[in-house]
């Protein structure tokens, strides 16, 4: 049989594969995984908020998941098998997790456990991650992971947590707003991280917190609250999760009126909420830690351009299709990130089945510095693997004429700390 000399055959595929990854996702779609031993997909659980006081998240990381696994897809997938996400809704509820976990390893036969983000869901889930010795990959913020009180299997690679974060933000706080604080933060694990550290961070810089005020993760209203800030606060910190943060945020302003501190929120009372949304005009002038700035800035690089454009969010973090529709920006790039760790990770262990699911866990172990890339927009990072969190840039935001815009953004060593634990010490 005479082969046309512009048809595409399995031998020069073949070729084309053996010489590296370029041009894969020009290939049909079985030359792409045609080095694979199998061509069963590796198949990762995706423990996602779809309802409760997580599902403005959920929805975000369920798009910034599916944008990268279709972009590692295009790419060949991991080890030359293509990528199945298995979602399952948590309902942001710890018990409802840990069954989630379950049905990845017992009903789905996922390989790994991926994307979950409320602390307290990770704490109620990660235990029954380790007994089915099934690897979870968390997009938390929380300090859990690094504090010693999971287990081996659990792993936080591609978000910092609250710790360094505070720890990074304290000298700007106390240098350039004030050093007398008072804190609003929800009350469960994450917000306790927060209380915590901050306090600790802030003590360290000369300061003090005057007040902590905890509020319930599912409170709808927040004036009765107020009235406990103290007189002579200097900084109002406010960090605050759920659907009724616009809420929070409004009623703040209602408030103090023109008569008000120095304000230094994490985004997280904003996350999902357009900044520009009526009433939040008194927000002017305030200061916003983000994990990756929500509006794209002067020195914005090439590689946050990409996945802008792959998770379909414009200049402002919105929806490309509906731009009402405003990102969880400032967290759902981990999802992204975690993903990417997890091919480098399969591919740097030769992972095939679930019995190689320890050597993926030390090859993750093994990674150090994770450089400013595609794989990395957020920024470059360095990987702890005895502790398994990440530690990378903490970026500083000041509303200036409506718009996020960084002012300050940290070093990685302003965000390291003393190892709390070392995972690899434990069996597996």
């Amino acid at each position: 049989m005479i082969t046309p000399k512009n048809a595409t055959t399995r031998r020069n595929v073949l070729k084309t594969l053996a010489g590296g990854a370029a041009g894969a996702a020009t290939l049909p779609l079985w030359a792409r995984y045609a080095q694979a031993q199998t061509s069963e997909p590796i198949k990762i659980g995706f423990q996602v908020h779809r309802t409760g006081i997580g599902a403005a998240y959920g929805r975000w990381y369920d798009r910034t998941t599916m944008a990268a696994v279709n972009l590692i897809n295009e790419q060949g997938g991991i080890n030359g098998r293509p990528v199945e996400i298995v979602a399952e809704d948590d309902g942001t509820d710890p018990k409802r997790g840990a069954e989630v976990v379950e049905k990845f390893a017992n009903q789905h036969g996922c390989d790994i456990g991926f994307g979950t983000l409320f602390s307290h869901v990770v704490i109620g889930s990660s235990p029954r991650a380790g007994e089915l010795k099934l690897p979870y990959f968390v997009v938390s913020e929380g300090h859990h992971v690094a504090s010693g009180m999971l287990n081996r299997y659990t792993l936080q690679p591609g978000i910092t947590d609250v710790k360094s974060q505070v720890q990074a933000m304290a000298p700007f706080v106390a240098e350039n707003l004030g050093k007398k604080v008072t804190m609003i933060f929800p009350d469960f694990a994450f917000g306790h991280d927060h209380r915590d550290f901050f306090t600790r961070a802030i003590e360290a810089q000369g300061g003090e917190v005057l007040a902590h005020i905890a509020v319930p993760p599912a409170e709808t209203s927040f004036t009765k609250y107020f009235p406990k800030i103290p007189q002579d606060t200097e900084v109002l910190y406010h960090v605050m999760v759920g659907p009724a943060v616009l809420t929070f945020v409004k009623e703040l302003g209602e408030f103090f009126g023109p008569s008000r501190p120095e304000i230094f929120g994490f985004i997280d009372s904003l996350e999902a909420v357009d900044i520009s949304s009526p009433g939040l005009e008194y927000l002017e002038g305030t200061y916003f830690w983000e994990g990756n700035p929500r509006h794209a800035q002067e020195d914005q690089s090439e590689h946050d351009k990409f996945y802008r454009a792959a998770v379909g969010v414009d200049e402002r973090g919105a929806s490309i299709s509906d731009p009402s529709d405003v990102s969880t920006y400032a967290h759902m790039f981990g999802c992204w990130e975690t993903l990417h760790v997890i091919k480098a990770g399969m591919e740097a262990a030769g992972y095939q089945s679930h019995a190689d699911r320890a050597k993926l866990i030390e090859a993750v172990e093994a990674m150090t510095e994770m450089p400013l890339s595609q794989a990395h927009p957020q920024g470059a990072k360095l990987f702890n693997g005895k502790t398994h969190q990440v530690f990378g840039h903490q970026y500083i935001s000041k509303v200036t004429d409506g718009k996020l815009v960084k002012v300050h953004t940290t070093s990685i060593e302003d965000t390291l700390y003393p190892d709390e634990v070392d995972y690899t010490t434990q069996s597996f």
